[in-house]
């Protein structure tokens, strides 16, 4: 028999209308579909019945599964001859060990295929108000992990020179570590007052943000429980009047509000 195809594809940073077309197409088609913790319960209701589901899922200090068992995972049923759908949250090359699964069916001799997805990095700053660039305020960008491998023999994040290296610092995995990381900026040239937003839950319906600067996020005086997103430097300010989905679900609710009342009158 020969082997089945993986197809590595990124479920977007929760909305489920953020799946791409080709995503949504190979959902549909898979014999077996491998997901994270954070992929919206959603998307799996658009699998076919007799797909089998198999849940991943990573949080801090607590895996389902170790790395190299899910690489195992993706081989195993992928030599049954079956199509696997690797089902990652966001995108699955910006921070979601895509490149380790391809290197491991690489090795292995298994085909497969990236289905890019939208990273919580573009889609969450998006849904909360926020651009990333502004030809007023910034012309750069940076996206780094607030949460780096501890098995790592060396650092790869070096604040000291993302402090001003950028005009926009966008920090995923970083709830637990914000205050430091937020006191390593200072330390190193970012003002105490730059603007800063944690984004809990985004593009969801259950969406969060909390906006301050960033000496109080160092003083942990701004704080979100995990999953959240964290956006640095004066492109925050947008924030506060571009809340789109905010006055959305406002609109919304007044709509529902006024046709109640006319059905009472």
């Amino acid at each position: 028999m020969a082997p089945g195809k993986v197809y590595l594809v990124g479920a977007g940073p929760g909305d489920p209308g953020l799946m791409t077309v080709r995503g949504m197409e190979l959902l549909r088609g898979a014999d077996v579909i491998i997901y994270d913790r954070l992929v919206n319960p959603l998307l799996l209701e658009e699998t076919s019945s007799h797909a089998a589901r198999i849940f991943v899922g990573k949080s801090s200090g607590n895996h389902s599964l170790p790395q190299e068992e899910i690489n195992d995972l993706l081989i195993r049923h992928a030599y049954r001859g079956l199509n696997v759908v690797r089902l990652k949250g966001g995108d699955p090359f910006v921070f979601g060990r895509g490149s380790e699964e391809t290197e491991a069916l690489a090795t292995a001799g298994i085909e497969f295929e990236i289905t890019p997805g939208v990273s919580s990095a573009i889609g969450v700053p998006a849904y909360a108000g926020i651009p990333l660039t502004d030809r007023r305020s910034s012309s750069s960008f940076a996206v780094v992990t607030g949460h780096e491998d501890t098995g790592k023999r060396r650092r790869s994040v070096h604040w000291e020179s993302l402090a001003t290296a950028v005009d926009t610092l966008v920090i995923l995995m970083g709830a637990k570590t914000l205050p430091g990381i937020a006191a390593k900026l200072i330390t190193h040239g970012r003002s105490p007052e730059t603007p800063v937003a944690l984004i809990r839950w985004g593009t969801t319906e259950k969406q969060e943000i909390a906006t301050g600067t960033l000496a109080e996020v160092r003083d942990g005086c701004l704080i979100l429980e995990t999953p959240v997103v964290v956006v640095v430097g004066e492109v925050v300010r947008f924030s506060s009047q571009l809340q789109w989905l905010r006055q959305m679900r406002l609109t919304a609710e007044t709509r529902e509000l006024v046709d109640g009342n006319q059905l009472q009158i």
